[in-house]
């Protein structure tokens, strides 16, 4: 690492400037449009430690990295002590088992990554036109600091590939799975996609939805102002049960939607009424180019209104706001049927022990070979027409 450059650990996020934070993270925001990425401002990072969701007692405990040069603050990385490996959807608890038993220690871990979140984006956040010497930097401290600490590993999730490649070119290994993202190609309106899918794929989401609306109600699109606090009561029921469900306990606390309502500008909330009483609803984060699908849940089971609330409607927000994609989350074949396509997503690894990190090299290569030949026979199995595949 270049000796000029000081790295300095935060446990708590709100110890950063906000404004130098972000001057790294979403320096667009300085013109007064949205963020690229909203779950890597400030202020997201901050609801997530305010709200008690990450912390004491959740296993990710905040050690955010924050590159000085000269005094001026020229990266920053969300960085956490994991004691698990729950909430992250890069699965690594074969590596850890496989660990414990040859008799290693594999936690605690450090994790670069936005929690409970998986969406890919920029993990090492550099101020404009210090890119090099800033990711350089973030990359260094972080091993300097794991090799200090004697953790088994770091692990920096849903990355770009620019950062897998420094990274990889430092030491660490790479790791590419698979997202399923809906792309905007300028259509006028939902008929205007439907008419690039095959005949027989086209007819079953027309049918599909019509199946959807027949649960007796209305479904809503609310953003901003439209989003009230009694909004947040249903949500929080819906998120309960579908995260009960999922992960035994939910992650998010019941405050950080009430943090999350002061971002309400940035939300799109898509709810089924029914006698003017949510019985379903799915939420997103609104980025400057695209839709992020986030969560959703139900009091009432319905035939296709998943489908509708999490996906349909939310090709009709990006296409009536221009956006160019919708991300939709991590897995879930059946969103191909849907129009999402197959694409890549990278992560980075830090191991410390050579055999484990042998171990896992070997195993990466195996399991990139079987991604990219995944996604290829999918993406051919799209629902769209020859010649308006991508």
């Amino acid at each position: 690492m270049d000796q000029s450059v000081e790295i300095t650990l935060y446990s708590d996020i709100s110890e950063i400037s906000e404004n130098e934070w972000n001057a790294c993270a979403c320096p667009e925001v300085a013109d007064g449009a949205r963020a690229f990425d909203p779950f890597t401002t400030h202020r997201f990072l901050a609801a997530l430690e305010q709200s008690g969701s990450v912390g004491p007692g959740t296993g990710w405990d905040a050690r955010h990295l924050v590159a000085r040069l000269g005094g001026q603050v020229i990266g920053v990385a969300p960085l956490y002590v994991k004691s698990h490996s729950q909430g992250e959807y890069v699965f690594d608890h074969g590596w850890a088992d496989a660990f414990h038993r040859a008799g290693g220690r594999y936690y605690p871990k450090l994790q670069a990554a936005v929690p409970f979140t998986p969406v890919a984006g920029r993990r090492l956040l550099v101020l404009p036109g210090l890119e090099q010497a800033a990711r350089g930097a973030l990359l260094s401290g972080m091993a300097q600091i794991a090799e200090g600490a004697g953790v088994s590993s770091i692990h920096m999730t849903f990355c770009t590939a620019e950062e897998m490649k420094a990274a990889e070119a430092l030491g660490w290994l790479g790791r590419t799975g698979q997202q399923f993202h809906w792309f905007n190609r300028d259509y006028a309106d939902f008929d205007g996609f439907l008419a690039e899918l095959s005949s027989r794929k086209r007819k079953a989401l027309r049918k599909e939805r019509a199946r959807a609306q027949e649960f007796g109600g209305e479904i809503v699109q609310l953003t901003g102002d439209q989003i009230q606090p009694e909004h947040w009561d249903a949500f929080w029921t819906f998120y309960q049960d579908t995260g009960a469900r999922k992960w035994g306990t939910p992650y998010l606390s019941r405050a950080f939607f009430d943090l999350l309502h002061e971002m309400r500008e940035d939300v799109l909330l898509v709810l089924a009424l029914r006698d003017g009483r949510p019985v379903a609803g799915a939420l997103n984060l609104i980025g400057r180019e695209a839709l992020f699908g986030r969560y959703w849940g139900c009091i009432e089971d319905h035939p296709f209104l998943h489908f509708e609330l999490c996906y349909h409607q939310a090709v009709d927000y990006a296409i009536a706001h221009k956006l160019q994609r919708v991300e939709a989350g991590a897995q879930g074949d059946h969103k191909l049927a849907r129009g999402y396509l197959p694409v890549p997503t990278y992560s980075a690894h830090w191991i410390a022990h050579p055999g484990l990190k042998q171990a896992v090299a070997d195993y990466l290569e195996a399991e990139r070979a079987a991604v990219d030949e995944d996604i290829e026979i999918l993406t051919e199995m799209g629902p769209f027409r020859a010649r308006a595949e991508p």
